[in-house]
């Protein structure tokens, strides 16, 4: 992924970060033809918590047996990760000064590394809850699936899970940060509150803030 030195993310543990929070993610291989891609929930293994980098780090991902893009992971092992937030459209009318031009705000994490496919029971399991777990523990009141394990244990012949370690990272943290202060604020208003809402792009913009040669306008 091409980068712009004004987009880089501001630090490794915001990439690891939006990586955890944004656990949904188009895995790409190479094929002969056309590279092959499917999305899929990708977390991180119990005790795993984001630190400065994913390189060197295991993450945990399934897809449905179904798919056959799992039968290429055992001749190209090499893919690609792609996890991005909302694209929030940014009016020109947020700016108050002319002439301006329309652009778009996101945040995207690219990840390569190598997929090795897990086929015991055991191990297909526990990829499954715990890609459960991560997804509700974001939620106020977490859904107890100790109750529904059995109906887990059913469907296990229908999911390939697998194992990515991660070799590289890039990030384009694309958040008007650019902008002086008060246009930076004013764009993070409109897409927490106006027509078009990312609150997901809002709340970063508010994380990341504007580069520090910027002042107010």
């Amino acid at each position: 992924m091409h980068t712009y030195p004004s987009y880089v993310a501001p630090s490794g543990r915001a990439i690891t970060e939006f990586v955890k929070d944004h656990p949904f993610a188009v895995v790409v291989s190479s094929t002969e033809g056309a590279p092959l891609a499917t999305h899929a929930p990708i977390v991180f293994p119990p005790g795993r918590e984001p630190g400065d980098t994913l390189v060197g780090t295991r993450l945990w991902g399934h897809i449905g047996r179904a798919n056959p893009h799992w039968k290429h992971f055992a001749d190209r092992p090499e893919a690609l990760l792609v996890f991005s937030s909302s694209h929030a459209y940014v009016s020109p009318s947020t700016y108050e000064f002319t002439p301006a031009v329309p652009t778009l705000d996101y945040a995207a994490v690219h990840l390569t590394g190598r997929v090795t496919v897990l086929e015991e029971p055991h191990e297909n399991l526990a990829v499954v809850e715990q890609t459960v777990a991560q997804l509700e523990a974001a939620r106020a009141e977490p859904w107890n699936p100790e109750g529904s394990r059995h109906v887990f244990e059913k469907i296990l012949d229908g999911v390939v899970s697998f194992t990515i370690d991660i070799e590289s990272e890039t990030a384009m943290f694309k958040l008007s940060q650019d902008m002086p202060e008060d246009v930076h604020g004013r764009v993070r208003q409109d897409l927490a509150e106006g027509d078009r809402r990312h609150p997901d792009v809002a709340a970063l913009m508010e994380r990341v803030g504007v580069c520090p040669h910027q002042g107010r306008g």
